[in-house]
């Protein structure tokens, strides 16, 4: 059973690492992952939650499961809170104060009043009283510090509080060594411990450190923005119909089964399936594509989807947490809140960390107080070593990149399930496609009509056979037939022969269609039309030949046409040096057809469902393969493969199986979380690059390595200083993902809007015959006409002038006004 936990007082990967490790080792948990950037913690196993969480607090840590509700708020994860800001506040305010104490008037003569400048002892009560107020303001890090020095888990906090700690104590033992220098009358020994004090560092570095974590919470609110903008979608508020009248109720209120209504510009409150009016709705905050889709009587329409023209009456199928958007929310929250495998070498090194830190500083002190320097050398070195090193770096540097490139994939309606799955992406060698409704639209139109004689006649007598058929290649001969004004005629003792075609009598004529090797029993088929239908095979499409007794009318081909683009997005993962493949259960010959014009490297040709796997499985072999798909038959497939990824617009049980899922229907998708996936790891790579060479540059120099070589020495302040940024440039760089162009092929980068004013249109009847006339104009991608609104929105990828719109609209007797 998977579970998720909120944990509360983790400051560092130190922490998140103890949190985990303490939890793995619980008898009955199989599986832990912490993540540090949205304080919280998923777990698999038989193990109970009262065991986790006695695990957690026993390790130092509180946990508590997260409701529904909690783990929108953990993922919205907002910025820095009040409290921390009023923290630093007061923190600068003290900090001004005591460097205007212990720096201005050392170092620049600021004047002090008499009662201090004449009085060393009293300089440096103020310094201890004002770092004092510092120390109680930051209480946190060493409340949080040295619990985990209690519980054996030393964390970033740790590091920081023993280093000011150190700074402090040290300071007060000069202070009392100076008011008895100045008791026994030796001037010398007095002004010697006055440079001794490290108030201001002690102060300087919980100050500096503070800043650190604001601009820290601050960049890690940003990395949720994805999350944040999909969550603000959600309508509040939904008009229902209620004993025929309409009342607003809120959004929550809606349950499966009521009715409500959308107006045009409205969101859509639930999932549902629209039972009147027609429109055009923008889906681009589900799946990327901006182009808005038509919507009638029957269709499905998405919770956070808006309407464009027309008005909705719509039936709510899905509510609150189980409609399409909930989903989006929590695949994503999901992915972001789970590890991916490159983060594993960061968190053994978190486990070790601060140990190590603690070690080297001791060293550090002890080096050097044996090669004769002063005890204050010593400690300065010893201190900057502490504060300079960061855990934190290393702990961020996976998990803010995996949730802004899964938030960058959600608002381009690609949703990766975990962080495995962003990061195996990346990593494919062979990409292999099913064929139809993947590369291909699903869908057979019909492509070529060639006559013997009248095409007319030949399309009459085709459509009123395959008006009577169910078989897909029939639909696409009466969709044809339909958009041609083709009408057909009466016929009687209509048969459908398996396999073959279909048979009626008109008047006293038997007519007949379908392959070649059905009609050659009842007619002679002569060379030129046999060869024709060879190449319309060779070419991938189905031949349909059809007659009137015994003379061959002509031939009729269809076929599944390409995705728009199936062939640009091939090409580009090709680019990436990506092995492309089409696995399919058509026969050799349409496959090869299909192939061939998309460009891909292989083809498997009839291949059964249940065999699909095992190819995939032989594909492994030669390196990571991911398996594209759409349908059932392909569950199999990408469930075997090292990376599944289902289109959108397929089946439940494609999805379910699916490790990535792309909102949309076209294949360019999967190119772009192809390369989606290759910047963020990249990106982590850069991180963990950063994270490391960080702390093997910054601990050697606090340390005092290049001191007697180079003459470089560091401050206790610049290491603070330095450790406060290290982590805000971790996230800074994750964010760079937002910027990243994931060339997506879209139509609307051309696209033009018109609308026209047209009277005259009186019903639905009205709006579909307008709508039709327009779609046939070349350009026009989209119209949507309301009778109620009187107006036509043609959307094209060209300019249309005024005059053809308005030409054609008059010729079915409306007014263009």
């Amino acid at each position: 059973m998977k579970t998720k936990f909120d944990i509360s007082g983790m400051s560092c990967a130190a922490c998140s690492a103890r949190v985990e490790k303490a939890v793995s080792a619980l008898e009955g948990v199989d599986v832990c992952s912490v993540n540090l950037l949205t304080n919280s913690m998923t777990t698999e196993g038989s193990a109970t939650e009262a065991q986790i969480i006695a695990a957690v607090r026993n390790a130092g840590y509180q946990a508590k499961v997260a409701g529904a509700k909690k783990q929108a708020a953990t993922v919205e994860n907002p910025p820095a809170s009040d409290s921390l800001k009023t923290r630093l506040v007061a923190s600068v305010i003290f900090l001004a104060v005591l460097m205007y104490v212990s720096m201005g008037h050392m170092m620049w003569g600021w004047p002090l009043p008499d009662f201090l400048a004449s009085d060393h002892v009293a300089m440096g009560m103020a310094q201890l009283i004002l770092t004092a107020i510092v120390m109680v303001i930051n209480q946190k890090f060493f409340i949080s510090g040295f619990k985990g020095l209690v519980h054996r888990a030393p964390n970033m906090d740790t590091l920081v509080a023993l280093g000011a700690s150190a700074a402090f104590g040290y300071s007060v033992f000069a202070l009392f060594a100076m008011s008895s220098a100045r008791n026994s009358g030796n001037a010398d020994a007095v002004m010697q411990y006055m440079h001794e004090f490290y108030f201001e560092s002690a102060a300087m570095i919980l100050t500096l450190i503070t800043v650190g974590k604001m601009l820290e919470q601050y960049s890690k609110g940003k990395t949720t923005n994805a999350l944040k903008s999909l969550m603000e979608l959600a309508p509040t508020k939904a008009t229902v119909i209620r004993d025929g009248k309409e009342v607003v109720i809120d959004a929550s209120e809606l349950i499966v089964g009521d009715i409500f209504t959308v107006k045009p510009g409205e969101s859509i409150a639930a999932d549902a399936i629209v039972i009147e009016g027609t429109s055009a709705v923008d889906e681009s905050a589900l799946t990327g594509e901006s182009i808005p889709v038509d919507k009638e009587a029957g269709s499905k329409v998405s919770a956070a989807t808006i309407n464009k023209y027309g008005h909705l009456i719509c039936k709510a199928t899905a509510v609150g947490e189980e409609t399409s958007l909930a989903a989006i929310i929590k695949m994503v929250s999901e992915a972001s809140g789970s590890k991916a495998p490159i983060a594993k070498i960061a968190d053994k090194v978190s486990g070790i960390f601060v140990p190590c830190v603690l070690a080297i500083a001791f060293v550090t002190m002890l080096v050097w107080l044996l090669v004769g320097k002063t005890a204050g050398f010593a400690l300065a070195r010893g201190i900057s070593v502490l504060v300079i090193s960061c855990p934190c770096a290393l702990g961020l540097a996976t998990p803010v990149a995996i949730m802004v490139g899964s938030g960058v994939g959600a608002k381009n309606g690609i949703l990766f399930k975990t962080a495995e799955s962003l990061e195996q992406t990346g990593k494919i060698d062979v990409c292999v496609f099913d064929k139809t409704g993947t590369v291909t639209n699903g869908t057979p139109v019909v492509t070529d009509v060639i006559s013997s004689g009248d095409a007319n006649v030949l399309m009459q007598v085709a459509y009123s056979l395959e008006k009577l058929s169910e078989h897909p290649l029939s639909k696409a001969i009466v969709e044809y037939a339909n958009k041609n004004d083709i009408e057909s005629f009466e016929i009687t003792d209509f048969e459908i022969v398996p396999g073959n075609g279909l048979c009626a009598k008109h008047g006293d004529e038997v007519i007949r269609g379908g392959s070649v090797e059905y009609i050659k029993k009842y007619a002679s088929i002569e060379t030129g039309d046999a060869q024709k239908c060879d190449e319309l095979a060779a070419m991938g499409k189905t031949p349909l030949i059809f007659v009137s007794g015994t003379k061959v009318l002509g031939v009729i081909a269809v076929a599944d046409s390409l995705k728009p683009d199936s062939i640009e997005a091939i090409e580009r993962i090709k680019n990436m040096g990506i092995k492309t493949m089409m696995l399919t259960g058509d026969n050799q010959k349409t496959a090869n057809a299909i192939g061939k014009e998309c460009g891909v490297d292989e083809i498997i040709a009839g291949v059964l469902p249940n065999e699909k796997a095992g190819v995939i499985n032989r594909l492994k072999s030669t390196g990571v393969v991911a398996m594209v798909g759409d349908g059932i038959n392909d569950a199999p497939a990408l469930t075997g493969a090292d990376v599944g990824i289902a289109i959108g617009a397929g089946t439940d049980i494609a999805i379910d199986a699916a490790d990535v899922v792309v909102t949309g229907s076209t294949i360019s998708d999967v190119a772009s979380a192809i390369l989606l996936s290759k910047k963020t790891i990249t990106n982590i790579k850069q991180n963990l690059f950063w994270a490391f060479c960080y702390n093997i540059i910054g601990i050697p120099l606090a340390a005092g390595v290049w001191i007697h070589t180079l003459g470089w020495e560091l401050n206790p302040m610049f290491g603070a200083a330095a450790m406060s940024l290290s982590s805000f440039c971790v996230v800074s760089n994750a964010l760079r993902l937002n910027l990243v162009k994931l060339n997506k092929i879209k139509k609307e980068n051309t696209m033009m809007e018109k609308t026209v004013k047209i009277e005259g249109m009186m019903c639905p009847h009205c709006e579909a015959r307008v709508k039709k006339v327009l779609e046939e104009i070349d350009g026009v991608q989209n119209v949507v006409a309301s009778h109620e609104a009187k107006t036509a929105v043609i959307t094209s990828t060209k300019e249309i002038g005024d005059d053809v719109i308005k030409a054609i609209i008059e010729e079915q007797g409306y007014k263009v006004i």
